[in-house]
C-alpha cells in the first residue's frame, strides 16, 4: 500500500564537487541550501544582497553582481532618518545615502569576485507578485514599509521572466563560460497575497522554470516546490505559522539535493564530517579528564585525515586549543 507521493528525483549528469564554488540567490529557501552547502563546506556566497522573492528583482541583482554597475540612482529613499535603496534588503541602511552607497558597491564588487570563479549559480523564487514604484516605474525587491499609495502591484508573466532570465543569462555567460544554473521554488506560501492568488504565482514560477530548463543547455530545475507540497504535504512538516518548512522537511530536500548532485564518493565523505561534526559540537563536563583529552586526540586525529579533502583547519585549532600537555 502506497500512503504518499513520493518524489523521484534522478542524478544529475552535471555532479556538484566540493571544489565547485557556488552562489546563491533569491527566497528564504536559498538561504536554507545555501547554508547547508556552508556547513558541509563547499564554497558558498549565500544570499549576498539578503533575501528577494520576486524574478525581476532577483535577476536585477545578479545583473548588479556581473555587471558592477552603480546602483539605480532613482531607487535610494530615507526611512526614519537611514538611507535605504529599493533594490535591496533592508539589513543594507546607512545614515547617509553616499555611506549605504560605499555599503552597496562593496557587497556588490564581493559578489562579482565570487562570481567570475563560480560553477553554479542556485536561484530560488518565492513569488511572481511584485511592487511597481510608481514615480520611477521600476520593480522593486523591497517596499521598506512604505505607503502602498506608491506602488502598484502586479503579477509578473511567464513571457517577462523568461525574456529578463535570457537577458541575465547571456551576460552570465559571458563572464563566466561554463557556469550553471538550477532553479527552484520556494515551497513557501505567500497567503497574504490569498490562497487563490498565491497557487496563480507559483503557477507562473514553475512555468518559467519549466521553459528555461527546456531552453538552456546549462539551466535545470530542482523541485524543492514539489518535494514539500506532494510528498511532505502534512503538516507536521510545517513550523507552527503553517507556512515555513521544519528543520525536519529542510533536511528531507537536503538529502535528495545530494543524492541528485553529489557524486557517491562526496556523499560518503559529508557523511564522515557530520559525524565529525556532532563530535566537535560535544561539550564535556570535564575537559581536563582523561576521557575527554582521550576524545579529543582521537577527534583530531580523523580531522587531521579529512583536512586532505575538506578545509578543516579552524576545527582542528580549535580542539588543539582544548588539549592539555
Amino acid at each position: 500500500m502506497v500512503l504518499r507521493s513520493e518524489v523521484s528525483v534522478s542524478g544529475s549528469a552535471a555532479k556538484i564537487d566540493l571544489h565547485h564554488p557556488l552562489v546563491t540567490l533569491g527566497s528564504c529557501f536559498a538561504d536554507h541550501l545555501g547554508q547547508r552547502l556552508r556547513e558541509n563546506k563547499f564554497n558558498t556566497l549565500v544570499n549576498p544582497f539578503g533575501t528577494c522573492y520576486n524574478p525581476l528583482a532577483i535577476h536585477k541583482l545578479l545583473r548588479y553582481s556581473i555587471t558592477q554597475a552603480e546602483p539605480d540612482a532613482k531607487l535610494f529613499l530615507e526611512v526614519d532618518g537611514h538611507a535605504r535603496h529599493f533594490d535591496f534588503h533592508s539589513s543594507f541602511t546607512a545614515e547617509r545615502q553616499p555611506d549605504l552607497l560605499n555599503l552597496l558597491n562593496t557587497a556588490i564588487g564581493i559578489a562579482h569576485a565570487h562570481l567570475l570563479q563560480t560553477d553554479v549559480v542556485l536561484i530560488t523564487y518565492g513569488t511572481s507578485w511584485a511592487y511597481q514604484h510608481k514615480s520611477s516605474g521600476r520593480v522593486v525587491a523591497n517596499c521598506h514599509k512604505i505607503p502602498g499609495a506608491q506602488f502598484e502591484k502586479r503579477l509578473i508573466t511567464q513571457q517577462e521572466v523568461v525574456h529578463d532570465f535570457a537577458t541575465v543569462y547571456s551576460q552570465l555567460k559571458a563572464v563566466r563560460r561554463n557556469v550553471r544554473v538550477i532553479l527552484t521554488v520556494s515551497p513557501v506560501r505567500h497567503l497574504r497575497d490569498t490562497i487563490e492568488l498565491n497557487s496563480v504565482s507559483k503557477a507562473v514560477l514553475r512555468t518559467s522554470c519549466h521553459e528555461l530548463a527546456g531552453s538552456f543547455a546549462d539551466v535545470e530545475y530542482f523541485p524543492a516546490f514539489e518535494i514539500l507540497i506532494d510528498d511532505l504535504r502534512d503538516y507536521r512538516f510545517y513550523e507552527a505559522d503553517l507556512i515555513h518548512p521544519t528543520p525536519l522537511a529542510i533536511e528531507y530536500i537536503w538529502n535528495i539535493f545530494q543524492q541528485r548532485y553529489f557524486s557517491s564518493a562526496t556523499q560518503q565523505l559529508l557523511q564522515t564530517w557530520q559525524k565529525l561534526r556532532s563530535a566537535i559540537a560535544h561539550r564535556a563536563f570535564q575537559p581536563a579528564s582523561a576521557a575527554h583529552q582521550k576524545f579529543l586526540a582521537a577527534t583530531l586525529q580523523q580531522l587531521q585525515q579529512l583536512s586532505a579533502h575538506l578545509p578543516l583547519q579552524a576545527e582542528i585549532d580549535q580542539l588543539q586549543s582544548q588539549q592539555h600537555a
